[in-house]
């Protein structure tokens, strides 16, 4: 069954724009860096996301979303847990993120 994890970031107030940026496309490219370890290519689905332009006035603070999609719950768990490329992305973060909200879900399990 397939994954959907949403990442949610507050960046720091004074954060730099050019790091946030930076951090926002590192995000993005996760898709193609990280790779399975049994097959050796790539085995994120899609990945999509940027800042947040809601009109509501909801997002307590969150300023960016990204939506990761993920073949299986093995493959979600390894990106989380394992993947060097993922885990040197979260490292990156440190200084920069005031707040990340992480939610995960299967598509249509209520």
């Amino acid at each position: 069954m397939s994954i959907t994890h949403i990442v949610l970031f507050q960046f720091k107030q004074g954060a730099a724009a050019g790091a946030i940026q930076d951090a926002c496309q590192n995000m993005l490219s996760l898709t193609d860096r990280c790779m399975h370890p049994a097959t050796g290519g790539p085995y994120i689905q899609a990945a999509s996301g940027g800042r947040d332009n809601s009109p509501e006035g909801a997002q307590g603070g969150i300023t960016h979303a990204f939506v990761v999609e993920f073949a299986t719950g093995a493959d979600r768990d390894f990106y989380v847990a394992q993947d060097p490329v993922h885990k040197e992305f979260v490292k990156s973060l440190d200084g920069l993120v005031e707040r990340a909200q992480v939610i995960d879900f299967t598509p249509g399990v209520l």
